[in-house]
């Protein structure tokens, strides 16, 4: 007896799940409620597993073109970067530096030329800093030859350009010759093929010898700056913040955070806005909840009235019906949860496979950088998103459950 007094909220809440014939209707929007909540959950981690797995993959592949900090000139060119490369090496963090040299120039074959970024590097420091040598698919960064030259993937593609084919290289700084100034250009032998993943990378970018880049922009002992690898991606603002209080002013010192401070913002504002976009959909079954315990309220009143006569009190009513929808709130979560979990571990063969049937692409390395869709749970995000999901429907649960513990057995009982 002693136990069914403890435990008869939990009974009665759970018998009102189960609507008889004549409250079907009551049932239906119960169970479109947990729906909702499962979808809105479902759609909140899934979301967020995609703009956590793009904004991790695009940090890769932006750092396996480019180096954690670069230390620049303020004017010019950096024509003491043996001064650089000695300081850096004593700054705890730093496991590699390298020289390099970048301008805008175009390639061209025959008929067809493209704009791109060309990067000076000495391959034997580039592997310390960058993960070119890792990405190059065709030939070999090894044992550079005099004016070779590596194309990126989608680059070598649209110039119809293949291993030992020679491409003419074109700066803007112009060769003053007796008819007038013209634009410098020298020939370069394709040696290699790289693939970053990334469209923008792999469409813009050329990598030539220190070298040749100095005697093609006859710079002579002169480079762009100097690129800087640290033990963690993370330690770079650390490491950069050291560089400019130790190379003090006429240096310009930059982490990768910084020279892509706008792009990683728009992200995480983008994952902010959607969080509060896809919670909408929880609120909406809230509401549902809401609407449809207000209606088992109406509906059971003179059950309710028949509880207190009985010698129930309000706060035991109230519990019936919290009970009630917060097992709506529960399992739905806990549905919403799985649905999400699997859908995000399973998303890239599920986005190949629609692609497939339809015949379309959904996702375009022009438009999103990438060709793929990346996904990548963290717990912190299913924590919240279930936390936040729970505490929304427990809410909704309070108006009804109060309105059902202010029920008047005389009035509930008066026609009876």
């Amino acid at each position: 007896m002693s136990f069914f007094r403890q435990r008869y909220e939990w009974i009665i809440g759970l018998r009102y799940l189960r609507a008889k014939r004549s409250e079907f209707f009551i049932s239906v929007i119960t169970f479109l409620s947990m729906g909702g909540v499962a979808l809105g959950v479902a759609a909140l981690i899934t979301v967020l597993a995609v703009m956590t797995g793009f904004r991790e993959e695009l940090q890769r592949q932006i750092l396996g073109v480019t180096s954690h900090v670069t230390v620049r000139a303020l004017e010019g060119n950096l024509g003491n970067h043996a001064y650089v490369l000695q300081e850096t090496s004593q700054v705890a963090g730093v496991v590699g530096a390298a020289p390099y040299i970048s301008i805008q120039a175009m390639v061209s074959l025959q008929n067809r030329s493209a704009g791109v970024m060309l990067r000076g590097i000495d391959p034997e420091q580039e592997v310390k800093v960058s993960s070119l040598a890792r990405n190059v698919k065709q030939g070999t960064l090894d044992n550079m030859p005099e004016f070779g030259i590596i194309l990126g993937r989608r680059l070598a593609r649209h110039l119809y350009v293949e291993l030992d084919d020679a491409v003419t290289v074109t700066v803007a700084v112009g060769s003053v010759t007796a008819v007038g100034t013209l634009p410098r250009m020298r020939r370069f032998k394709v040696v290699g093929i790289f693939d970053s993943g990334m469209y923008e990378y792999d469409n813009s970018l050329a990598y030539v010898r220190l070298e040749d880049a100095q005697k093609l922009l006859r710079l002579e002992q002169a480079v762009t700056g100097v690129a800087l690898m640290t033990t963690t991606p993370e330690a770079a603002f650390e490491v950069g913040k050291t560089l400019r209080a130790r190379l003090g002013e006429g240096f310009w010192v930059q982490d990768w955070m910084e020279m892509n401070r706008s792009f990683f913002r728009a992200l995480q504002m983008e994952k902010a806005v959607m969080f509060v976009i896809l919670l909408l959909v929880v609120l909406v079954a809230a509401f549902n909840i809401i609407s449809s315990l207000i209606m088992v309220v109406m509906e059971k009143g003179k059950e309710i009235a028949i509880l207190k006569t009985l010698g129930a009190g309000s706060t035991a009513i109230m519990k019936i019906f919290i009970i009630n929808g917060g097992v709506i709130g529960v399992v739905g979560t806990a549905i919403g949860t799985a649905l999400g979990l699997l859908l995000s571990w399973n998303l890239e063969r599920t986005v190949r496979a629609i692609e497939q049937i339809f015949g379309i692409q959904l996702i375009s390395g022009q438009v999103y950088f990438i060709d793929h869709i990346p996904a990548k749970v963290l717990t912190s995000d299913v924590a919240w998103i279930t936390g936040m999901s729970l505490t929304i429907t427990l809410l909704a649960t309070l108006y009804p459950a109060w309105r059902a513990s202010q029920v008047d057995p005389v009035e509930a009982l008066r026609y009876e």
